[in-house]
C-alpha cells in the first residue's frame, strides 16, 4: 500500500534581510508528516531531540534587520544538518539523516513502521532540497552584495545525553569544523562577547554539522559558524527530566541578552 504523502504545513519559514548574516535553524520544527506520525513509539512522540524554543529565543532577529530560515518539520521526518547521502558525521554514535534511534539509544519507530523509502525520497525532495537551496541562494546574494556572508545554524541540546558523550555539555558549543568553516575573527567575536555566566567551548564534542561543513568556505568569502546551545540554560530543568519542555521564565531573558549580543557582534564584523 503506497502512502499519500503530502506537506500540511511549508517545509520551512523563510525571512530575507538585508545584513551580511543568515540565522539556520534546522531541528527546531515541531510537525510530522502523517507517516511519520503514524509510526512513532509512544516516546518519540514527547519529540524528545528537538531543538526546543530555538525561535522564541531568537525572536529579536527581524528587529535586528537578521534574515533566518527555519524548519518546520521535525528532525524525526529528515533530519536537515546531515548530508543528503547520508554520511556519517562522526566517527562516534551520531543518527542519520533519517534517524531510528533517539538520543537515549531507543527506538524512534515501532518494530515495521518505520517510514517507506518511498516517504524518505519524497522528504528529500520536499523539504531537505528546498531548505538547503535557499541558504545557497541566500549566501550567495549577501556574498554579492556585502562581499562576504555568514552563516550562524543555531541548535540546542540537552546537557546530558550518555550516547552521544560523556558527563555535562558546557553551555555554549561552538563548531567551527576545527577552524576550516570560517575566519577566525568570528570565532573570537562570539567567544570573547559571552558573559562568565556561561561555559563555553569551541569545537569540542559539537564541531558543526552537515550546514556549517558544506557552506562554510571561507576562501570563497562564505562563512560558517554552528552553536550547540545547553539546554539547561533556558528549559525548566524538573519539567525537562519527565519529557515536558517549557521555558524557565528567569532563565530565559538572560540567555536571549546574551544571545542578541552575540548576534549583535556577528554583524559588527567587517569581513
Amino acid at each position: 500500500m503506497t502512502t499519500h504523502n503530502s506537506l500540511t504545513v511549508p517545509a520551512f519559514d523563510f525571512v530575507q534581510s538585508d545584513s551580511p548574516l543568515l540565522i539556520s535553524m534546522p531541528h527546531s520544527g515541531l510537525n510530522l508528516t502523517a507517516e511519520v506520525q503514524a509510526g512513532l513509539t509512544d516516546q518519540a512522540k514527547k519529540l524528545p531531540d528537538t531543538d526546543w524554543f530555538i525561535p522564541e529565543l531568537y525572536e529579536f532577529l527581524e528587529s535586528l534587520g537578521v534574515g533566518f530560515i527555519k524548519a518546520n518539520y521535525s528532525r524525526y521526518v529528515i533530519d536537515l544538518n546531515r548530508p543528503y547521502d547520508d554520511k556519517p558525521l562522526y566517527a562516534t554514535k551520531t543518527t542519520g539523516l533519517f534517524p531510528d534511534i533517539l538520543f537515549e539509544d531507543s527506538p524512534v519507530f515501532v518494530d515495521g513502521k518505520a517510514p517507506t523509502d518511498e516517504h524518505k525520497a519524497f522528504c528529500k525532495e520536499h523539504i531537505w532540497k528546498p531548505y538547503h537551496g535557499t541558504i545557497e541562494q541566500e549566501l550567495a546574494r549577501l556574498k554579492a552584495k556585502f562581499g562576504y556572508a555568514i552563516l550562524f545554524d543555531a541548535h540546542s541540546i540537552a546537557a546530558q545525553v550518555p550516547m552521544l558523550f560523556d558527563g555535562t555539555l558546557p553551555d555554549f558549543n561552538w563548531g567551527t569544523n576545527e577552524g576550516k568553516a570560517c575566519n577566525e575573527t568570528i570565532a573570537n567575536a562570539v567567544t570573547q562577547i559571552l558573559r562568565p555566566l556561561y561555559t563555553q567551548v569551541l569545537n569540542g564534542r559539537f564541531k558543526g554539522g552537515y550546514i556549517t561543513r558544506h557552506f562554510g568556505q571561507p576562501s570563497n568569502g562564505i562563512h560558517a559558524i554552528q552553536l550547540e546551545l545547553s539546554q539547561a540554560t533556558y528549559l525548566n530543568d524538573e519539567l525537562a527530566k519527565q519529557s515536558e519542555y517549557q521555558l524557565d521564565e528567569k532563565k530565559q531573558p538572560v540567555i536571549t541578552q546574551q544571545l542578541k549580543d552575540v548576534i549583535e557582534a556577528l554583524m559588527a564584523i567587517r569581513l
